[in-house]
């Protein structure tokens, strides 16, 4: 089954090479969308993919890369648009 995951990260996720590291993992599991840096301090992440390998995208956000200190991921469930072909930072 499709899904789309809204992903909000907080914590020290920037500068890190989160969102980099982020794209990688989505790549690996053919996860399609987006993210980018908030100017809060926060990384935001639009997921759409095969269920489980969105799950196992967030389930990495929730750790992110080693020099990364995630406190907080909030992730919503939206309806699966289809529209991206590819996983971009921005």
């Amino acid at each position: 089954m499709e899904a789309r995951a809204h992903v909000f990260i907080s914590g020290a996720v920037q500068g890190v090479f989160f969102r980099s590291a982020t794209e990688d993992i989505a790549r690996k599991y053919c996860v399609t969308g987006w993210i980018r840096n908030l100017p809060d301090g926060r990384v935001e992440a639009v997921l759409e993919g095969e269920e489980n390998n969105v799950k196992k995208t967030i389930e990495f956000c929730r750790k992110g890369p080693p020099a990364a200190k995630v406190t907080k991921v909030d992730a919503s469930w939206e309806t699966y648009s289809g529209t991206f072909d590819d996983f971009e930072t921005r």
